[in-house]
């Protein structure tokens, strides 16, 4: 293994032993093989920059790297290369670790030297955060390679494969050339994502909500607070913006639209389709801190005289949020609510059973207008999962959650 602070400045010599100049980085090309060293660039004193190729190198240790090749075979490097440098682009910056889910910063980057039948490749091994990293840096060119390898083997060492590693590129264009996607990211489950971009900059966490899909980013936005959401949808573009707000439940969209201000608001809205931007007026329309501004129109019901079978067919297709599924609501042909019934029940009841011979009792419901501390009372009361909200003549007008009252409760503290 080598490490990149051991390369750093390496002499580097054509096929004739003609010194070509210093090692100054090393690319990787993403698009081709991203655990590859795909370029080698040397400063030379008379032809400037050179990019020396991965099929170039005969040989590279702690001491030189020697070139297959002559100068003349070497082209010049290109500033507009798609290559992810070293030093450059990694070194020293924060990365998002994804295996344990949070940002770090590199210190150095281990290597293994491969020899191949006509050449020697660096594969990159791992990012290396820990504190022998960070000794290496601090004494390079102080002492000798072998005695900095004997200090720093003092000191912890923690690396990160490199395959658990997500770059972080604020700039889209660039970030498109050189294919850094957050796929591996996307794939946590969204508090852990929310909990990285509290580490990042606001500018890093753009770039890492720019790169997720609608739906990924809107879950991602749900789990940070109301006002960080608006201020990175307001650094987005209106259509992209309405676009993730249209992916969050209702009432966390409604809450969003209302910290942003009314003129960009209403451009969102009108950016939106049709019926979620119809739900989310609806909850606009509730003045804060009462029950309708908490609930959410996500919500499963079926008429009065549904069976079990009619119950599970609602479940079937019911495309809102898991937390809305604790519970179905019964309502008569004028949307009143008459009853509600566990989902545990359902599953226990032969298909042909009425839901209204397996509602709960007491019905416990909670007009709109009341407040959210009487919302929270009747949830420690009764224990409940779920709660309907009403309107004056009992019709189901939404449901708060459990998890939106423990939001409630957890923020106040």
């Amino acid at each position: 293994m080598i490490y990149f602070t051991e390369i750093e400045n390496l002499p580097t010599f054509d096929a004739k032993g003609n010194d070509l100049g210093r090692l100054v980085d090393v690319g990787v090309d993403p698009s081709q093989n991203s655990l590859r060293v795909a370029a080698f660039i040397v400063r030379t004193p008379q032809k400037g920059t050179l990019c020396i190729t991965h099929e170039q190198i005969q040989s590279i240790s702690v001491r030189a790297a020697v070139t297959t090749c002559l100068a003349g075979e070497i082209r010049c490097y290109g500033s507009d290369e798609g290559l992810i440098r070293i030093k450059k682009d990694v070194l020293d910056q924060q990365v998002i670790d994804v295996n344990h889910r949070k940002v770090v910063r590199v210190n150095d980057v281990d290597f293994d030297i491969q020899p191949m039948e006509r050449h020697t490749e660096l594969r990159i091994l791992a990012a290396n955060v820990g504190l022998a990293g960070a000794i290496r840096r601090l004494l390079q060119g102080l002492a000798a390679k072998h005695t900095l390898r004997l200090i720093s083997g003092i000191f912890p060492s923690t690396v990160i494969p490199w395959e658990y590693i997500n770059l972080i590129e604020p700039d889209p264009a660039r970030r498109l050339k050189l294919r850094i996607t957050f796929d591996r990211l996307a794939r946590l489950h969204p508090a852990d994502v929310a909990d990285i971009l509290e580490d990042l900059s606001r500018d890093e966490q753009k770039a890492v909500l720019e790169s997720l899909d609608d739906e990924t980013a809107a879950q991602v936005l749900t789990e940070i607070p109301t006002h960080l959401q608006a201020v990175l949808l307001e650094s987005f573009s209106p259509e992209r913006a309405a676009d993730i707000v249209e992916e969050m439940p209702p009432d966390e969209a409604a809450d969003v639209l209302q910290e942003l201000s009314p003129e960009t608001s209403a451009e969102l809205l009108a950016d939106m389709e049709t019926e979620e931007a119809k739900e989310v007026r609806e909850l606009l329309a509730f003045e804060e801190n009462t029950a309708g501004a908490l609930m959410t129109t996500e919500y499963l019901v079926v008429g009065e005289t549904a069976t079990v079978a009619g119950a599970i067919e609602a479940l079937r297709n019911f495309e809102g949020p898991l937390e809305s599924v604790h519970v179905i609501y019964l309502v008569n042909p004028d949307r009143v609510l008459t009853g509600a019934v566990p989902v545990a029940r359902i599953l226990l009841a032969e298909s042909t059973t009425m839901l209204r011979g397996l509602t709960t009792s007491p019905m416990i419901s909670i007009l709109a207008h009341r407040g959210e501390n009487e919302v929270v009372d009747l949830f420690h009361k009764y224990n409940l999962l779920a709660l309907p909200v009403v309107d004056e003549k009992g019709h189901l007008l939404g449901m708060v959650t459990a998890d939106d009252v423990l939001e409630l409760v957890v923020n106040r503290k």
